[in-house]
């Protein structure tokens, strides 16, 4: 309906103005600039609360006169937001930089005052993206809200005409902290003289490697906490988990009683006996378990990246683990934007290779490779450190 009436504005605008320009006839409309409308204070008690109501209710009066015939043209009308009670910079979602924005402009458009219902949540989206409330404790208690309509004519092209303002009416509201992005899933490190070199190190690929995602599994969208995995070789000499390299503020290792967290004199977790294991940490209920993995797994003595890059040829990643059955690859390679490249063995009959599609992360990319998978394609340039598990097709690449 919105578009049937804008439709009709802007005919209603071309007649005039052309009426206006080839004949000078005072009984023609044209154009006027009106000067003012009104906007109604909402029949709000007390704060408006952003997450328990779902909506405001706004009215307002048409500006009058739009034509010197008080003519049916229609205008639309946009409803702007200041946290600050300025309107001098506003706010675009889609810029990277939106330094000094201070209001910021609801997408609905429209063509009447009349109980226009403003929605409470992207209310607070937008609060959140212009006040750049990025943790909890950034949330204030109560926000100042002062709101005003922009009238304007709207051409064929788009471009205002005859633009106007109402009054600025002022609310309290209660905000609320809000996920834009959903965080990245919560990645635990396997150290220990079971994993990689056996040093007991920080450096990365070297020393210690990365667990992985589950291809379904679902993580929480503020903590990304849920169930990780790890598949590979173990050969009985004790290992641990860390969350970040380096430090042992969190670790998960073997007590009395189990496996347990935090625990500074927790010894290593160790296996009965040597062969392929799959560990898997739930990071919300913080349940670990270490289990023997089923089935029979190749080991290959090598393993390569290939891609537009070298004419897909082979170029090969280290094994991560040097002493005993590895299964875990990594490399350090700058990659071009739109450089394809998928993994694969030392063979020229891509019998084993694996592709599939990227996921994002705030520091790289991952992915599930399945056998003759899609091409992966790299987005943005740049040095990428490229975790590859051989057993689970799992691949990680970390910005460097």
């Amino acid at each position: 309906m919105k578009k049937i009436y804008q439709f009709t504005m802007l005919l209603l605008v071309g007649a005039f103005a052309l009426t206006a320009c080839d004949d000078d006839n005072d009984s023609n409309p044209i154009l006027t600039q009106p000067t003012s409308f009104v906007l109604n204070n909402p029949a709000i008690t007390g704060n408006v609360d952003l997450q328990k109501s779902q909506s405001v209710t706004l009215t307002w009066s048409q500006p009058r006169p739009y034509t010197n015939f008080d003519a049916p043209v229609i205008p639309t009308y946009t409803v702007e937001i200041s946290p600050t009670g300025a309107f001098n910079t506003r706010f675009d979602p889609n810029a990277e930089d939106n330094t000094g924005a201070d209001f910021f402009t609801l997408d609905e458009t429209y063509t009447s005052g009349q109980n226009v219902v403003l929605n409470t949540e992207t209310i607070n989206r937008y609060l959140t993206q212009l006040c750049k409330w990025e943790d909890p404790t950034k949330v204030p208690a109560l926000v100042d809200l002062s709101i005003r309509v922009k009238s304007a004519i709207v051409d064929l092209g788009f471009n205002e005409h005859k633009t106007i303002y109402s009054n600025v009416v002022n609310l309290k509201a209660v905000p609320y902290y809000m996920v834009l992005k959903p965080a990245d899933p919560e990645i635990w490190w396997l150290i220990g003289a079971d994993i990689a070199d056996g040093s007991w190190g920080g450096e990365w690929g070297k020393c210690v490697i990365p667990m992985q995602t589950i291809d379904g599994a679902e993580y929480d969208n503020k903590t990304g906490q849920g169930e990780i995995q790890w598949t590979g070789y173990l050969g009985g000499n004790g290992f641990k988990l860390v969350l970040t390299p380096g430090k042992w503020d969190d670790q998960w290792g073997q007590g009395d009683d189990g496996y347990v967290k935090n625990d500074g004199g927790s010894g290593n977790i160790t296996v009965a006996e040597p062969g392929i294991y799959t560990v898997t940490l739930n990071t919300a209920t913080n349940t670990l378990k270490v289990e023997k993995a089923e089935g029979t797994h190749p080991v290959f003595s090598i393993i390569n990246i290939a891609g537009t890059f070298n004419e897909w040829g082979d170029t090969p990643m280290t094994p991560c683990s040097t002493g005993w059955e590895n299964h875990d690859w990594y490399i350090k390679y700058n990659l071009a934007a739109g450089d394809k490249i998928k993994f694969k063995d030392d063979t020229s009959s891509w019998d084993y290779n694996r592709g599939g599609t990227f996921i994002n992360r705030e520091d790289g990319m991952y992915g599930y490779g399945t056998q003759g998978g899609s091409d992966l394609v790299i987005d943005e340039g740049g040095e990428y450190l490229i975790f590859f598990n051989d057993i689970t097709g799992y691949y990680r690449f970390i910005k460097q």
